[in-house]
């Protein structure tokens, strides 16, 4: 099991950039696929991106709406997971979650970090 704490939330102004971290304790998260999502006021949960480990390399992989503005990553040392966003839209207003993928299913979450972009 793992536990996931995020942190780096906050008010900003569009065009700016923040970054999200995820902390996670317990098993190491490079044992997991290593995903973000985002859930707007009145809207569905909504997937953002992911990062998952071949062992040798990481990969990512992330939503047509954010793909060239929002970066995820991954420090070993700190068994944390980053989400740099940057050019950020009203939009993106959102509570930001980091989950952790186990037998193709993300099990275990993060209770989230508010993200608000203002115009």
């Amino acid at each position: 099991q793992v536990q996931l704490v995020e942190s780096g939330g906050g008010l900003v102004q569009a065009g700016g950039s923040l970054r999200l971290s995820c902390a996670a304790s317990g098993r190491t998260f490079s044992n997991y696929v290593m995903g973000w999502f985002r859930q707007a006021p009145g809207k569905e949960r909504e997937f953002v991106g992911r990062i998952g480990s071949t062992g040798r390399t990481y990969y990512t992989y992330y939503a047509d709406s954010v793909k060239g503005r929002f970066t995820i990553s991954v420090d070993n040392a700190k068994n944390t997971v980053y989400l740099q966003m940057n050019s950020l839209k009203p939009e993106d207003t959102a509570v930001y979650y980091c989950a952790a993928r186990s037998d193709n299913e993300y099990r275990y979450w993060g209770q989230g970090t508010q993200v608000t972009v203002s115009s």
